[in-house]
């Protein structure tokens, strides 16, 4: 399969309420608009996750990042300019993405990718995409495409259909920052 059908196929089912699994620049995630509270929901139920459990979004370049986040600390973009591997940040008060993704303390991880195919379905989006491991709570994050259970792989709406045959690396780094410029690791 080619990148542009397979980012056609996405669109599609994420457009009408759908989940998708799919290759990201870390590992397999499990997927959705961010702005579609019902299908926050659904991945929330597949994973067997409690919703105080908050999930990331991937955004596609810094226009979308300010539509999620109208302050954002300089040394974000200090922490993404020299980050030699995928970064997760934790940013204070978002906004124009489903309510069941802010964490209860009003924040969300968001992280800048590059990866073909994440890139151009966020360019046709025009949304964030959540962005999830691929497993149930509380088992471990599967590192290939063989090592995602049926359970999750039947309870998509569409598998995306690239790099199957890929390792993943590992988790991104995390790190929260806070308005007064607080930084925290939370995962090296």
């Amino acid at each position: 399969m080619d990148i542009n059908t397979e980012v056609h196929h996405a669109f599609e089912v994420i457009q009408n309420g759908g989940i998708i699994l799919y290759p990201t620049d870390t590992v397999w995630g499990l997927g959705c608009d961010a702005t579609n509270a019902e299908a926050v929901q659904k991945i929330y139920q597949l994973k067997q996750r409690e919703e105080t459990k908050s999930m990331i979004c991937l955004m596609n370049g810094e226009r979308m990042m300010y539509q999620v986040f109208k302050d954002i600390p300089e040394v974000a973009w200090q922490i993404l300019d020299l980050s030699e591997k995928p970064t997760t940040l934790i940013l204070d008060d978002p906004r124009n993405v489903a309510a069941n993704l802010i964490a209860s303390d009003k924040t969300l991880g968001i992280r800048l990718v590059k990866e073909p195919f994440c890139y151009k379905l966020m360019e046709r989006m025009k949304k964030p995409l959540v962005s999830t491991s691929a497993n149930i709570s509380g088992q471990p994050t599967p590192l290939s495409f063989k090592e995602i259970s049926p359970e999750i792989i039947k309870g998509v709406d569409y598998v995306v259909n690239l790099h199957r045959d890929k390792t993943a690396s590992k988790p991104s780094t995390i790190i929260k920052l806070t308005q007064d410029a607080q930084v925290k690791i939370i995962r090296p």
